[in-house]
């Protein structure tokens, strides 16, 4: 997931919510402008608690995870002769 990825989902939950930027901002002490640029993906630099924050009062839960694996060749071959 990239952070115009979460950004989108922000957004579409924000929008869902039938709240604006202004009073999501105004309600978590930052400027509108900073909530579009996470919605936007246009910020060049935003800290993890703001996009924390924006994602709690919105209902959202920001998870890491680990990225899969592509398999190796031996892999794909012993789960095709494994079929």
């Amino acid at each position: 997931m990239t952070l115009q990825d979460i950004g989108q989902t922000i957004a579409r939950t924000r929008k869902r919510k039938k709240i604006t930027q202004a009073s999501l901002a105004t309600s978590l002490g930052m400027s509108r402008a900073t909530v579009s640029g996470i919605e936007n993906g246009t910020v060049s630099e935003i800290g993890i608690r703001k996009v924390l924050s924006v994602c709690a009062a919105l209902g959202l839960e920001l998870v890491a995870q680990e990225k899969p694996r592509r398999p190796t060749l031996q892999q794909l071959m012993k789960e095709q002769s494994d079929a």
